[in-house]
């Protein structure tokens, strides 16, 4: 059983008036914490710990000598070989969002020819700033930017948590209020919590409704003359329900707020779902009161890890994300985002990935994991034990109120499958890929899950309980 599970169990069965304390800081309380940390070494001396399969040698110190080239390209074979017998017959939740090998090959042949290209050094590696504005104005393309008339401008990150983080301090920075807030429902993405954390935020998670999608009226009540953004997901990485972005992106928008649509995970399926027939709400910069937005393009876009891109409506709210030194005896000094020096090899893949898959390449994708999400969607309804939480698409979550939900994804992590553990509620959820919508891979998930469900069943485990913790 992994740490993440561990600690899911433990916060799961805790009273909710506990688990409140712990996310409002009395953990830090000695009796409190003493009591957990008691919990926390019982179950740990319990918990195996993953290493890689086979028998590497083991570098804690740098060898006298270099090894050959051969030798080294040997082992990090064995060590990728085993790993790639784990996700590549579609195992994992998430992790590998494309993973066939003629696209692996190609990008890493373009990582291959951009391995040294620095974005920092604009004026010695120029394709770079080539690629990346191209990515950015494709992908503002894709997400309401040509219907709209405002400029939407942008920058590549290294994945949706840096997105996001840099929105919040272009909010910051732009209000110049001394302790802003940030208002976001309760499912947003944890990179929220990291910005409030690095950037001075007090952060208001709200309770998400009955269907798990954000409260908008709970969300209006909750902002305030410092709130300087609010934000929704489309959809949110718990439950893979899609917040009502036009609704919030309104209320932020008559107030004078910013606000943030965090599509990391679907702003590269969502538009071609739209094309497809399916009742997506808009979530875009089609919408007046989306100021910001981020998406990642090592996730669905099938780019190379990790890349992301974030978006913003006018460059005046962009200019505050970038960091600019003007007495550093160095020089002048600017940076878009939080690193210097950027991997120009992973923004060429990002590039090379969405110009090779195209419009149609999209569109051909998507139709296959949604086919793939809703077979699988289908199936777990079927089973009487477990419940599926809101309506999602392809990111499926699901609970019980007749078994632990925790054993079942434990019996089916011996199965070999590596799904996502939810609490607040006690839950479990799959993200499709296109690993999933292999022949037979979803029909054997369904198998196994109907397997894990009667073998905890017939242990005795009983459901979880645990609730999500009010804030305020």
């Amino acid at each position: 059983m992994s740490i993440q599970r561990i600690s899911q169990r433990f916060l799961a069965r805790l009273p909710r008036r506990l688990a409140e304390a712990i996310y409002s800081g009395a953990g830090r309380i000695p009796r409190i914490h003493r009591a957990l940390e008691a919990e926390y070494a019982t179950m740990l001396d319990t918990a195996p710990v993953a290493r890689p399969g086979g028998d590497h040698e083991v570098f804690d110190r740098l060898p006298d000598q270099g090894l050959a080239h051969d030798y080294l390209l040997a082992t990090l074979a064995s060590l990728a070989g085993g790993e790639q017998d784990h996700w590549d017959g579609g195992q994992a939740s998430g992790a590998v969002y494309h993973g066939d090998t003629e696209h692996i090959d190609f990008l890493n042949q373009v990582y291959a020819l951009h391995s040294q290209s620095n974005p920092l050094h604009v004026d010695v590696w120029p394709s770079g700033m080539k690629l990346e504005t191209e990515v950015v104005a494709m992908t503002a393309a894709m997400l309401g930017g040509e219907e709209n008339d405002d400029e939407i401008v942008g920058t590549v990150t290294s994945g949706g948590t840096e997105s996001i983080i840099m929105a919040m301090k272009a909010y910051r920075d732009r209000s110049q209020i001394r302790r802003p807030e940030m208002v976001i429902p309760d499912s947003a993405h944890v990179a929220f919590d990291k910005a409030a954390h690095y950037f001075g935020f007090r952060q208001i998670r709200v309770p998400v409704a009955a269907d798990f999608r954000a409260d908008v009226d709970a969300m209006a009540r909750a902002v305030t003359r410092r709130t300087v953004v609010v934000a929704g997901s489309a959809p949110g990485f718990p439950h893979g329900v899609i917040d009502p972005i036009p609704e919030l992106s309104e209320m932020a928008r008559e107030r004078g707020i910013g606000f943030h649509a965090d599509a990391c995970l679907g702003g590269f399926v969502l538009p071609w779902a739209e094309r497809l027939g399916y009742e997506i709400p808009a979530f875009d910069f089609r919408l007046p009161g989306v100021t910001s937005l981020s998406t990642d393009t090592h996730k669905y876009g099938y780019g190379a890890k990790g890349t992301s891109v974030v978006l913003y409506r006018g460059r005046s709210l962009r200019h505050k994300q970038f960091f600019v030194a003007t007495e550093w005896p160095g020089g002048l000094y600017y940076s878009p985002s939080m690193a210097g020096s950027r991997p120009g090899g992973l923004v060429a893949t990002a590039w090379a990935a969405m110009v090779s898959m195209g419009e149609s390449g999209y569109v051909a994708a998507t139709r296959r994991i949604l086919e793939t999400g809703a077979m699988v969607r289908a199936g777990i309804a079927e089973i009487p034990e477990l419940r599926i939480l809101g309506d999602p698409l392809w990111v499926i979550a699901f609970a019980s109120d007749a078994v632990d939900v925790y054993e079942v994804m434990a019996r089916m992590a011996e199965r070999g499958w590596s799904l996502n553990g939810l609490h607040h509620p006690p839950a479990v959820h799959i993200a499709i890929t296109l690993r999933h919508t292999q022949p037979g891979v979803a029909e054997r998930f369904l198998d196994h899950l109907r397997q894990s469900v009667a073998e905890a069943l017939a242990s005795g485990s009983e459901p979880q309980t645990g609730s999500a913790p009010m804030y305020g």
